[in-house]
């Protein structure tokens, strides 16, 4: 198998039931390489630093150090580092510090293998994956006031149509062909909103396009 046509994957979790369920699971799956397993949360930001994986997988409660502060460890030292959150927790105090911190995607373990399969390839391309149960938990969140900034600088109309198709969940080559522009445009036009709205990944953006009435909420059935 081709290293460079491969997801490099690293899995961080205290039980090693987990770990060894998932790595023979990849290990039947072409596209996905784990190259590493940390059982705590120093090994993981330890192991993130030195074998920077494409996507990092991430348990919340762990030993030594656990998941949210891994979170804001590695994200610290690599603002691009993609990470998937799956664990057991459902508490506020959990997903929310999480989706804040800039985890991409937040999954439950109960997640049939081909749901968190897919949510590894679409954190890699950069797009947010959220468990049923989460995602309504951040709705319910952001139908409260809104607690944020107005935005110094303006979207566009072009960025603003963008930030919509982005609230769907639709991916940077479902929006260029959406909007019949080139998938670099797209991927230039989200840089510009990530900065102008002060978050720091789509999952936050989209939240916000919910919050101010930019998106129905119909349009993530």
């Amino acid at each position: 198998m081709s290293t460079q046509q491969s997801i490099r994957v690293l899995i961080a979790d205290d039980h090693p039931v987990v770990r060894e369920g998932m790595a023979a699971m990849f290990s039947n799956i072409p596209d996905l390489e784990l190259v590493g397993a940390a059982e705590d949360g120093v090994e993981a930001v330890a192991m993130a630093r030195t074998l920077q994986p494409d996507v990092i997988l991430l348990d919340l409660v762990m030993p030594r150090k656990g998941g949210l502060e891994a979170i804001h460890d590695i994200k610290k030292e690599n603002p691009e580092a993609k990470i998937l959150v799956v664990t057991s927790f459902t508490e506020d105090d959990k997903v929310f510090p999480a989706i804040k911190s800039g985890a991409l995607g937040y999954l439950l373990k109960d997640a049939p293998p081909e749901v968190l399969l897919q949510a590894i390839r679409d954190v890699y391309q950069g797009e947010s994956s959220l468990h049923p149960t989460i995602a309504r938990k951040l709705i319910q969140e952001i139908s409260q006031p809104s607690p944020l900034p107005p935005t110094e600088t303006p979207l566009t109309e072009r960025e603003i149509a963008v930030l919509r198709l982005i609230a769907r969940g639709l991916t940077d080559l479902e929006i260029a062909q959406n909007l019949s522009i080139t998938i670099r445009t797209v991927r230039f036009h989200v840089s510009n909103i990530l900065s102008k709205l002060h978050v720091a990944n789509r999952t936050q953006a989209a939240l916000y396009a919910l919050q101010e009435g930019l998106s129905d909420l119909e349009d993530l059935d």
